[in-house]
């Protein structure tokens, strides 16, 4: 039977390993969702709705970067730190898009940023996208 420290030992081996890899269908489901966000940000005209969706794409984005770098991720505070551990530069850019969205309710940065995040992946994808199959325009 393992003692606590062989249980231990086992654990911070799974938790450093990261989580698994997502699948190709995942990926593609997530670009959907943060291209629907973003899309639905550039055409917003309504500050209340838009402060709602700069916070919606800040969670997705952090997701995507995170979890297509085998990384974990909380919920809340813990994913802007799983973020800044993982990368702090794309921690102060994502903060310093949405302060300026916040402040100034200019998008073009968080746009700039999400589209950065998504380009080494095939960029947005657009309408015609289901599950188990995607079209992208």
């Amino acid at each position: 039977m393992n003692n606590v420290e062989d249980i231990k030992r086992e654990a911070r081996a799974l938790l450093d390993s990261g989580p698994e890899a997502w699948a190709d269908e995942t990926i593609e489901m997530k670009r959907y969702f943060l291209t629907d966000v973003l899309d639905d940000l550039i055409g917003c005209t309504s500050r209340a709705e838009g402060l709602f969706m700069a916070s919606t794409l800040a969670t997705l984005v952090c997701e995507f970067i995170l979890r297509t770098n085998r990384q974990w991720m909380g919920s809340s505070k813990w994913t802007y730190r799983a973020l800044d551990r993982y990368d702090t530069h794309a921690a102060r850019e994502l903060v310093a898009a949405l302060e300026r969205y916040y402040q100034t309710n200019e998008p073009d940065a968080l746009i700039r940023y999400v589209d950065e995040t998504l380009s080494p992946f095939g960029g947005r994808l657009f309408a015609g996208f289901s599950r188990g199959k995607s079209n992208e325009t």
